[in-house]
């Protein structure tokens, strides 16, 4: 299976646009999750991009996986960029939906140093109830979804293990819907 990352951006008047579409994006979204297709993800606190994380058996099926989703569809997404992980640590388990705002998380991205210790150090942030899921491109970047409001302490997290390069760590917010 293929995990990928997509970068979505948004129309200006997201919002307003979103409201008549988004009970039907949501029950998509569920819908690919309980088929094993949807990982996670959720918006930015401005609404203006998203961050999705798809599972695939083929390549070709993630264009059709974000270009039928309800917001693209209606033009509340106006475009997408996408990554394709190399290695991946999972989710222990998928958390239930939560719409308000209220669960905020860290998108941290960074360049590797030891791909295979970066792997242990995300894992063990796992089991301690750190890191939500993520992994690493092709490119020796890293992209992960750590559990806390806060930039410093989620890139502290990843720098304190010395397996990132020196200041390449940065963190910014996502509101964890799903």
């Amino acid at each position: 299976m293929l995990v990928y990352h997509a970068g979505i951006t948004a129309a200006e008047d997201y919002l307003q646009r979103r409201a008549p579409h988004r009970q039907a994006h949501l029950e998509r979204l569920l819908g690919l999750r309980a088929q094993g297709l949807l990982i996670g993800g959720g918006p930015a606190p401005d609404g203006r991009t998203a961050d999705i994380f798809y599972r695939v058996a083929q390549a070709s099926d993630i264009v059709r996986l974000i270009e039928e989703d309800p917001y693209f569809v209606a033009k509340v997404w106006t475009g997408y960029s996408l990554r394709t992980f190399s290695q991946f640590v999972e989710p222990w388990e998928l958390p239930p939906v939560v719409t308000d705002g209220s669960r905020r998380a860290m998108l941290v991205e960074g360049i590797v140093q030891e791909e295979d210790m970066a792997t242990f150090a995300l894992i063990e942030l796992r089991g301690a109830g750190r890191l939500a899921f993520g992994g690493f491109f092709e490119e020796g970047a890293t992209l992960a979804l750590l559990r806390t409001d806060d930039p410093d302490t989620a890139v502290g997290w990843l720098s304190e293990t010395g397996f990132w390069k020196d200041g390449s760590l940065t963190a910014r917010p996502l509101l964890h819907v799903l």
